[in-house]
């Protein structure tokens, strides 16, 4: 697809003026703040800088917190140029001591806040420390408004299997509110034939769904193949080769293959030996697909982890399917935005007047925060924002100390503050520098964690009949900016509209990453860091207002007028990268994750996805569990 560069006199019929895709104010925050990160420039240059970056960020209570926001990125990036090796003699001492602070206020350190209060019982004081403007790390939603309609889409995690009855996840899910783990959703309206829709951006209808091969198939103007699988991907311009090895592929997941068993629990021999290949190579021996052909077309087999098959442990294929969701015909059940629903439901089990209304599934999903008793003093648990741990360390070693003292920055200032224990619970690429002693076992397992990022783009239409009247509800493509969206039915919680049809407005979310198969796994990683955050907010919407017209003009799609809003949501290190070796060790040596599983340092537990090596919300709160579970019966019970 074209490589959009700057054409001004293009720009008005793209849309590229219209308010809503933009902020069009200074960004007080960033002024405030970010003095110390100017290099010379002057402070109305720094903003401008980081409100073109930052770029619009929707309505509601997620406004101000899309992705990794300016202030976000430049608060981690001092931890990461090591500006708090030592603490300034400026720091201010809070005089609190809090029984746990949890660093990282995504949905495994909310977990670990609620573990610990339940486990301790009455009396016991936690903290929740988080960087952002507002909880749940990756579990956050963008909101709009359009022709008076709330949408709302998924910031980054996204679904939720249906668990099995009883099971501790279930267990979980009911105790913070999730009595009826099947969501209610969206019915047709409209007089156009009703279309069949998932309930997720990851699934599909197949015969609703299209492929799309533009300039880089030779194709001026692109052409589309609709129901491309049960037509065998006939009418794609592909070579005879890559159709029939991607057949292969796409037969080949419904059989069950007696050459490779599938894992039955984790570590198991069949997952073992599955950790010491890559991706690639087993699903080449598998499937009998060829590594071009992989990385031509079957990027997805990668994707839940942020990167290409050729890096990745041929374990990751398996690993999230060992966590056993229910399997049922409509087993992927999904809030409005995403699993930012399970981070509210959390914090207002912990602090019930966080959120305004019923402490119910629709109570949490429409009511607004209350961010003035997020960190109210007196109550169990506070959540204490815009707050960057920057220093973790135990007062007179891990060994006799009784407190850990950590110190955070908020508004362009340093606290210090003390704690009987700590869960670290944010990502493991700032953990080992804000753990100020961590021992050099912890700190080489932690340089085993390998992280991509991720661009998760919401572009709200004010309607789809341009797909509609292709007869396509979602599509795939090979070129450009990400590689598929879906139009879903949203679960009708949170002033979501009952109905949809053609003439809706809906969000699409379109998933870009930046994996470049061939290269080291680090060497990846590293380049799509510099990609995503070199590039303007401009440039991105530029190009996906380009690409979408390229795409859909001929069916009625216009850029100008289609288009009611862009939301870029950054995430520098979305998906942790479990390289092969990754979860049960390497030549003999234990797996770096569970050097880091295995046992507290001194008072201090770590939890977060990147442990299981899963990137999965589930996986988040099985590791708060045991992170507190460690604390409660090693550290505080003595």
């Amino acid at each position: 697809m074209s490589d959009a560069k700057p054409r001004s006199s293009h720009d008005k019929t793209l849309g590229m003026h219209e308010r809503i895709c933009r902020r069009d104010f200074l960004n007080a925050t960033l002024l405030a703040s970010g003095s110390a990160l100017m290099h010379g420039r002057t402070p109305r240059e720094l903003v401008a800088a980081g409100d073109d970056w930052t770029g619009y960020g929707g309505v509601g209570d997620y406004r101000n917190s899309n992705g990794n926001t300016w202030e976000v990125m430049n608060a981690g990036h001092q931890i990461r140029d090591h500006v708090y090796n030592t603490l300034p003699a400026s720091v201010t001492d809070t005089g609190e001591i809090f029984d746990c602070v949890v660093v990282g206020g995504g949905i495994s350190g909310l977990a670990a806040a609620l573990f610990f209060i339940r486990g301790m019982g009455n009396g016991a004081k936690c903290l929740v420390l988080d960087n952002h403007p507002i909880f749940g790390g990756e579990a956050k939603r963008n909101e709009f408004l359009v022709s008076g309609k709330r949408l709302i889409a998924h910031q980054g995690s996204a679904f939720f299997p249906v668990p099995y009855p009883y099971s501790f996840i279930a267990r979980f899910y009911e105790s913070v509110g999730l009595k009826q783990f099947f969501l209610p959703y969206q019915t047709w309206s409209g007089g156009a034939a009703e279309m069949q829709l998932p309930t997720t951006p990851y699934d599909s209808i197949p015969e609703n769904y299209g492929f799309y091969f533009g300039a880089k198939f030779g194709q001026k103007p692109g052409v589309w193949v609709i129901d491309p699988w049960r037509k065998q991907l006939e009418g794609c311009p592909i070579s005879t080769q890559a159709r029939q090895e991607l057949l292969s592929w796409s037969s080949g997941h419904s059989e069950n293959n007696p050459r490779f068993p599938r894992p039955t629990y984790e570590g198991d021999t069949v997952s073992r030996h599955l950790d010491t290949l890559t991706l690639e190579d087993y699903l080449m021996a598998r499937y009998g697909v060829s590594r071009e052909t992989l990385r031509a077309f079957l990027g997805d087999e990668g994707s839940g982890y942020g990167m290409g098959a050729d890096v990745l442990s041929a374990y990751c294929e398996y690993a999230a399917d060992l966590l056993h969701p229910l399997r049922t015909k409509d087993s992927s059940q999904m809030f409005p935005g995403g699993n930012a629903g399970f981070a509210r439901l959390i914090v207002k089990t912990l602090i019930p007047d966080s959120i305004t209304g019923p402490a119910t599934v629709e109570g949490m999903s429409a009511g607004r925060v209350n961010f003035g008793v997020l960190d109210r003093p007196g109550q169990p648990v506070r959540v204490r924002l815009g707050s960057t741990a920057v220093w973790a360390k135990h007062e007179d070693g891990p060994e006799r100390s009784q407190f850990v003292t950590i110190a955070y920055t908020q508004g362009g200032r340093v606290y210090r503050l003390k704690a009987r224990s700590a869960v670290m619970a944010g990502g493991c690429w700032t953990t080992k520098h804000i753990v100020r002693d961590l021992p050099s076992a912890q700190r080489d397992a932690y340089d085993q964690f390998f992280r991509s990022p991720c661009l998760m783009m919401n572009v709200a239409v004010r309607n789809w009949r341009f797909l509609h009247k292709m007869g396509i509800s979602g599509c795939g493509w090979f070129e450009g900016l990400g590689s598929y969206l879906q139009v879903r039915k949203l679960a009708r919680l949170g002033g979501v509209p009952p109905t949809i049809g053609p003439d809706s407005p809906v969000v699409l979310t379109v998933k870009i990453l930046f994996g470049r198969p061939g290269l080291p796994l680090k060497q990846q990683g590293d380049l799509g860091r510099m990609k995503l955050l070199t590039t303007s907010f401009r440039d991105y919407e530029r190009t996906i207002r380009v690409q979408l017209a390229e795409m859909f003009s001929r069916s009625g799609f216009d850029p100008k007028r289609t288009i009611a809003g862009i939301i870029l949501n950054r995430w520098g290190h979305a998906y942790v990268n479990p390289q092969p070796g990754f979860f049960f060790g390497n030549n003999g040596q234990p797996a770096a994750r569970d050097v880091l599983r295995g046992t507290p340092f001194g008072r201090i537990a770590f939890a977060n996805t990147d442990l299981a090596g899963v990137a999965d919300h589930r996986c988040s709160i099985l590791e708060a569990q045991r992170a507190v579970s460690q604390l409660l019966d090693q550290v505080l019970s003595s």
